[in-house]
């Protein structure tokens, strides 16, 4: 077995035997096919063992399908990780056929557009490029939209931040109906690891005051202003060290899995699971649960996995 079999069948072993298994509440889920009563409604939902669209399908459905979320004549939004000039296969940006396919979803529930956007770190054009994500956007009839102008971000407040009072916001974010944030997990070098909460820091203009300014608290009070309508999480390719770009596919384990949640909070504790780690051991997220931002309390939720 060569070097990368071995990487990869290690935490393989490791992570989808334990870890999948480990943020769900015994008792609490449902069997496939099993439908959730309407008192009773599904919190999250993690799917594993399939294409990112197939499991896109499934976990949608539970939530009643994409119709519950867009409506027709609605200007949708989503914002996945195209930060870094890196192809798909190394894992540090979103999965291009997962934001195509959604883009082709919302459409077809009556979305008058469907924009897609980052603030990236390295160069944006090749981020855009490498990433395939801007041609998978314009096959699906999305919109990709620029990020890398302070023309494009405008001031607001954030209520209630305790390190983090105002911030420029993209006006995409300020003018959309419905907000879907599609990150991807991965290692991340500043916060141990990157999904939801920290995604959004691709939608502000100024987030250098961020990581000067104790990073996971400004995470945190930013999750409160905008709340994704939608959070999916792309935890098809994770990238599990050297992150967030990566330094070569050896870096990176296939775990064929993906949680939707309209809780951002829960989304990032799922995550956290997922990459063999206690949610407490993020700090954002222990800060944001504790914030009322969500729950991470994942054995009170409604939890449904799906097997493909």
């Amino acid at each position: 077995m060569n070097r990368r079999s071995f990487f990869k069948h290690s935490f393989n072993a490791s992570l989808l035997a334990g870890s999948y298994a480990a943020f769900s509440a015994p008792g609490r889920l449902l069997a496939l096919g099993e439908t959730l009563q309407e008192s009773n409604p599904v919190d999250l939902v993690a799917v594993k063992g399939g294409e990112v669209e197939a499991m896109f399908d499934k976990g949608i459905a539970a939530f009643g399908g994409i119709r519950a979320f867009v409506k027709k004549g609605e200007k949708v939004v989503i914002k996945p990780n195209i930060g870094w000039d890196v192809p798909p296969e190394r894992g540090g940006n979103t999965s291009p056929k997962l934001v195509a396919h959604i883009i082709k979803q919302c459409l077809d529930a009556g979305a008058k557009g469907v924009y897609v956007f980052d603030h990236t770190c390295d160069d944006p054009r090749r981020c855009y490029k490498t990433s395939g994500i801007e041609a998978a956007v314009k096959d699906a009839g999305g919109v990709i939209a620029p990020g890398h102008s302070e023309s494009y971000y405008h001031d607001v407040s954030v209520a209630g931040g305790k390190s983090l009072q105002k911030a420029k916001v993209h006006e995409l974010i300020l003018e959309s109906d419905v907000f879907i944030n599609v990150p991807i997990l991965k290692n991340h070098s500043s916060t141990k690891i990157t999904m939801g909460m920290k995604n959004l820091m691709g939608v502000v203009w100024d987030r250098q005051y961020w990581h000067a300014n104790d990073v996971h608290q400004c995470i945190a009070d930013f999750a409160a202003y905008r709340k994704p309508d939608l959070n999916v999480l792309d935890a098809y390719l994770v990238l599990k060290r050297n992150g967030p770009r990566g330094v070569s596919v050896d870096d990176v384990v296939t775990m064929k899995t993906q949680v939707l949640s309209r809780d951002l909070v829960a989304t990032d504790a799922a995550g956290a699971k997922l990459f063999g780690l206690n949610p407490d051991d993020v700090r954002h997220i222990k800060i944001a649960a504790d914030q009322k931002v969500g729950r991470k309390d994942l054995d009170k939720l409604n939890i449904k996995r799906i097997s493909l």
